[in-house]
């Protein structure tokens, strides 16, 4: 079974989710605003994107533009980005899929 962190208006999610279930992929969908991922599964994410710490946010989002986060992801180091990610879901690049052998963020086909 997969875990996807996914926030129920955003279209890529859906289309995730549809795709899943079109090939009976067990999952489970945890509301990403509601609860982020933990530090551990962020980590595994971080590991996913090959420790590239811009890869993990949503860089489209409101809250990434509001909070000035593109022009301080820089100077942040990897724990105090993390800890963004941690306190706020919708930080995070949706959906974010954890499985038992692997991790992914954003989807395409």
């Amino acid at each position: 079974m997969v875990t996807v962190f996914a926030y129920s208006g955003c279209d890529t999610c859906r289309r995730a989710l549809r795709w899943l279930a079109a090939r009976g992929i067990a999952h489970r969908v945890i509301p990403v605003r509601e609860q982020p991922p933990t530090r551990k599964e962020l980590d595994r994410l971080l590991a996913a994107v090959g420790g590239e710490i811009r890869r993990l946010f949503n860089t489209s989002g409101r809250d990434y533009r509001e909070q000035g986060i593109g022009a301080r992801l820089g100077d942040l180091s990897v724990d105090e980005a993390l800890a963004l990610l941690e306190g706020n879901g919708n930080l995070l690049k949706r959906p974010a899929v954890l499985g038992p052998s692997g991790a992914t963020v954003g989807f395409r086909e």
